[in-house]
């Protein structure tokens, strides 16, 4: 009688030492995700609607912010474990450690569906990139937008000499210098560039012909992908389960839009929904195109990996 006992008392130990390990990290671990309310964030939305974090053994919890200086604060203070970006954010993030990893794209432009769009004011009579040579063109200095802008007007010919740049940061007073022709053009993302259009503004190019250009990526901490890579494999699952959902029958999410704000009141019912890019990340070539434009813009003076800061493993 008394082996029996101790037999059951050391199962006992033996099955609670082994329980908890067997709980897969993902279905334990809520990941903070910090989101600006913009087109590229649908998919996210779209999983959380549809319950697929759950499908997959995961919880997320979404932390609105603002903008994007403020995401990253956010994601430097660890108050968040990933976000939507671009690769230049990352890259500002790695120049003297890896702190954070992009691990699949985010949003691109597609056929028929610019991302980013270089427009002009309605008054200004500009209706090719040629017209641009030497106009002010209003951007968010040292972002994406910077990237693109140049790309894009390189791409048709115009050279360093010829692409003048001025800092209006803020989407807001972007729009309204357009719509007031006092800013001669300026380069909105999708869909406030469809508002400004609808506010008078002329579409001179966009990212359809070169979307690498603008495309914005789903990244993560280091330090989380370390301590939990099934969490984000699972992320990632949903994330693709969501996009193919939108892809196949992108009308039945328009009310998500409104709700999430994504887009503005006066497109609502109006806007149609994009392609989302299937599972993938940025190239190498992709990612030093945008290093090599940062360190000719004095934006980085060190090399950053490739290698070690776009991880494609935990693609489904």
């Amino acid at each position: 009688m008394k082996r029996f006992l101790i037999l059951i008392v050391v199962l006992g130990i033996f099955l609670s030492a082994c329980g908890p390990a067997s709980i897969p990290a993902s279905q334990t671990v809520t990941l903070k995700i910090a989101v600006i309310p913009v087109i590229d964030t649908l998919p996210m939305f779209v999983a959380q609607a549809e319950g697929l974090f759950e499908k997959h053994g995961i919880k997320v919890e979404f932390v609105p912010v603002a903008s994007a200086p403020e995401r990253d604060q956010l994601l430097q203070a660890g108050q968040a474990d990933g976000t939507l970006n671009e690769t230049l954010s990352v890259m500002f993030f790695n120049k003297e450690k890896v702190q954070m990893q992009a691990v699949r794209y985010g949003h691109m432009a597609s056929a028929g569906s610019g991302h980013f769009f270089i427009l002009a004011s309605g008054k200004s009579g500009i209706t090719d990139a040629n017209g641009l040579k030497g106009v002010e063109i209003g951007i968010s200095q040292g972002t994406i937008i910077d990237y693109v802008t140049t790309r894009l007007l390189e791409s048709q010919g115009l050279s360093a000499t010829d692409i003048k740049t001025i800092s209006v940061p803020k989407i807001p007073d972007r729009m309204a210098l357009l719509a007031s022709g006092e800013l001669k053009a300026g380069v909105m993302p999708d869909p406030l560039a469809a508002l400004a259009v609808q506010q008078g503004a002329k579409i001179v190019m966009d990212d359809t012909s070169n979307p690498e250009l603008g495309a914005s990526v789903i990244s993560f901490r280091k330090e989380v992908i370390d301590a939990h890579p099934d969490a984000v494999k699972s992320f990632l699952a949903a994330i693709e389960d969501a996009v193919s959902m939108i892809n196949s029958n992108p009308s039945q999410y328009s009310g998500l839009l409104a709700e999430k704000k994504i887009v503005p009141q006066p497109l609502i019912g109006k806007y149609v929904i994009p392609k989302f890019p299937t599972r993938g990340v940025p190239s190498e070539p992709e990612w030093n195109d945008v290093f090599a434009w940062a360190k000719s813009a004095g934006l980085l003076s060190v090399d950053v990996s490739y290698t070690q800061s776009v991880n494609s493993s935990f693609l489904p």
